[in-house]
C-alpha cells in the first residue's frame, strides 16, 4: 500500500527514562498528513501537556506541503492527541502526582496509513545517568569492533 513513516526523537531516550509507552492519534488539519508522509515533521522539541481533559502536543514541527494552496497550516501548532479516557485519566494523575513528563517518541503511519504519535512517560534523568549511558554506548561499540575483528 503505502510505505511507512517512521520519525523519531532520539534525544528523547538520552535525556529522559521512559516508563510506560502508549499510541495516540493525532488531530491534523489540512494537508498535514502529505507532509508527515514524505517525511517532513520533526519532534525533537516538542512534548506533551494537559489543557483541563485534554492532552495536547506542544511545539511539533509539521513543514507545509509544497503542493497545497488555500489548506495550508501553521507549521508549529498544538494538535490534539486521541487516547482513551482511561489512560489519559491514568497519565494526568501520573503527571501531577508524581512529576512525569509527557515526551513524544515516534511519529509514524500504520497499516491504514493514518498518522500516529507514540508517547512515553517518561522521568528526566540526570547528568551522571547521561555520562553512564554514554560510557555503556561506548564500550559497546568498541566489543562490536572486536567481536567484528574476530569474526
Amino acid at each position: 500500500m503505502q510505505k511507512t513513516v517512521n520519525i523519531l526523537n532520539k534525544r528523547a531516550r538520552f535525556d529522559y527514562e521512559i516508563l510506560e509507552r502508549y499510541d495516540a492519534g493525532i488531530v491534523l488539519a489540512g494537508s498535514e498528513i502529505k507532509s508527515i508522509r514524505l517525511g517532513k515533521a520533526s519532534i525533537a522539541e516538542s512534548f506533551c501537556e494537559f489543557q483541563g481533559h485534554e492532552l495536547f502536543a506542544i511545539n511539533t514541527n509539521i513543514e507545509e506541503y509544497a503542493f497545497s494552496r488555500s489548506f495550508s497550516h501553521k507549521p508549529k501548532s498544538e494538535r490534539k492527541l486521541l487516547l482513551n479516557k482511561k489512560e489519559l485519566k491514568s497519565l494526568h494523575k501520573s503527571v501531577q502526582n508524581q512529576g512525569l513528563t509527557i515526551i513524544p517518541l515516534r511519529m509514524f503511519t500504520n497499516e491504514k496509513g493514518i498518522a500516529k504519535l507514540e508517547i512515553g512517560l517518561c522521568r528526566g534523568k540526570k547528568n551522571y545517568d547521561k555520562r553512564e549511558t554514554m560510557k555503556e554506548r561506548d564500550t559497546k561499540r568498541d566489543l562490536d569492533r572486536i567481536k567484528k575483528i574476530y569474526k
